[in-house]
């Protein structure tokens, strides 16, 4: 372990602050196709970002040198960049944006350690399982395990240390009939991403689920096209979790908002004003910002800032209350905001960055909301998706849709997809799950920022019903 106290103390450096951020990724990749080993990856990924205050401005410098004279030499770096931004700054910060808190934080679970041999044997056991019959023509499955450790000291006082370990899990079997050709998933690309302990590598339920998405990936050959129509939509979990990353959590970054994102990830439709007043969505919306779950995939206990990480409440009761805005854009916008000044690795500087956006669960069985629809149609595991730049008119498709007649689930359909537009969208949220309905996924590759940045976000979300909803088949 490097003493970044040590060095820190002996930086000689003109600043008014200057912080230092280790980060260490070790991770191992195995990745089965039709029962055969395809790839195995071994990485270590490791180094440290400089950052310095010096007349209002932060400059950054990143080494993976970690020795003394390399830090030393990133110092200096960082101290000339934040000068040379002297004549082009957009705001005067100060020490006060980086509070000088001291704390810990380890993913919650348990580890329970897999060898190379044991996950390559349980990989090649999901495929067999996926692989019904002769008509799957294709099946893969990977497992990616994580283990990172951060932590960040300041010249004013911060002192943080953190520890996650993650897994990512992809589960699929693509099947033929004719020209004819279906993939089913688990849960959609990459979905089932956590934090915590390989445990979750539950052999009975896992190798259940691959059956299933073998079955299902067949019954999608014979199954008629989704239709086109308006009607009540019935979104499972795990769709949900696209439908708030893309229509809730990117239009409520604030450097977003603030322009900094428009050259390359896009704006928003929210206006800085809009934050208080805005009515997002009907009163069944509550969507929070909550680093603190244990097992989602973007827990932790202090942003890359250094602020203490909270539950809050982002839309409450369908109004807008709070933005995606880390405590830089805070100050900036004037506006409140979280704990969410994230980066992806050591070389890369914090932005505005989700982390876990979970919609809380309402009042409703999942028989409950079925057995209330005369006429709609039930949408399970995300396929595709396009959104505007504003983040505000919608197309997204999905893998898997049985049709509601009467109060009950009925024939499966093909190709299902449907669009909207935010507001309008959210506004006809008619009906939100209870706790049993509520389930959740993650995704280790939100892009975003120049240079990009690829980071892992959680989402929570129970079923929700939405009304008159364009749906359509390919």
């Amino acid at each position: 372990m490097i003493n970044l106290q040590q060095i820190l103390s002996n930086i000689d450096l003109q600043a008014d602050w200057i912080g230092l951020r280790y980060i260490s990724e070790k991770s191992r990749k195995h990745y089965f196709r039709n029962a055969q080993p395809q790839s195995h990856q071994k990485k270590i990924n490791q180094g440290i970002m400089v950052e310095v205050l010096a007349e209002g401005n932060i400059g950054y410098c990143a080494t993976n040198r970690l020795d003394f004279i390399g830090i030393q030499e990133a110092s200096k770096n960082a101290l000339a960049q934040a000068l040379s931004a002297r004549q082009r700054g957009i705001f005067p910060f100060t020490t006060a944006m980086r509070p000088p808190n001291q704390g810990k934080y380890q993913s919650s679970a348990p580890r329970t350690l897999l060898n190379p041999t044991e996950i390559d044997d349980f990989l090649k056991e999901i495929c067999l399982h996926l692989k019904i019959n002769e008509n799957i023509v294709q099946t893969h499955a990977m497992a990616q395990i994580s283990d990172v450790e951060q932590h960040f000291i300041s010249s004013n006082g911060a002192d943080i240390y953190q520890q996650f370990n993650y897994i990512v899990s992809d589960y699929s079997a693509v099947g033929m009939a004719g020209n004819i050709i279906q993939k089913r998933s688990d849960h959609g690309m990459l979905a089932r991403s956590y934090q915590g302990s390989e445990d979750f590598f539950d052999v009975e339920s896992t190798l259940n689920r691959a059956q299933n998405i073998g079955r299902q990936a067949l019954e999608l050959l014979t199954a008629p096209p989704c239709p086109d129509t308006i009607t009540t939509l019935v979104v499972a979990p795990d769709q949900m979790m696209l439908q708030i990353h893309e229509s809730v959590g990117h239009p409520l970054e604030i450097d977003r908002i603030l322009g900094d994102e428009r050259n390359y990830a896009g704006s928003s439709f929210v206006k800085l004003a809009d934050f208080g007043t805005l009515a997002y969505g009907s009163k069944l919306m509550n969507i929070t910002f909550d680093p603190t779950v244990s097992g989602e995939i973007a827990s932790y206990g202090y942003d890359d800032l250094g602020i203490k990480a909270e539950k809050e409440y982002l839309i409450k009761d369908g109004i807008l209350l709070r933005g995606l805005g880390s405590q830089e854009s805070q100050i900036r916008a004037g506006v409140k905001g979280v704990a969410n000044g994230r980066c992806c690795h050591w070389n890369r500087p914090p932005i505005d960055r989700m982390a876990n956006i979970n919609l809380e669960a309402g009042n409703q069985s999942f028989d409950e909301i079925i057995s209330n629809i005369e006429s709609g149609i039930y949408m399970e595991s995300n396929r595709s998706w396009s959104i505007d730049d504003y983040r505000n008119k919608f197309q997204f498709g999905c893998e898997y849709a049985r049709l509601i007649k009467n109060g009950q689930l009925t024939k499966t359909v093909a190709n299902p997809n449907y669009r909207g537009v935010t507001q309008s969208f959210w506004h006809n949220l008619i009906a939100v799950g209870d706790e049993s309905t509520t389930e959740m996924y993650g995704t280790p590759i939100c892009g975003k920022g120049e240079p990009n940045q690829m980071i892992r976000v959680g989402h929570a979300s129970p079923v929700c019903v939405f009304d008159q909803v364009q749906v359509f088949g390919a």
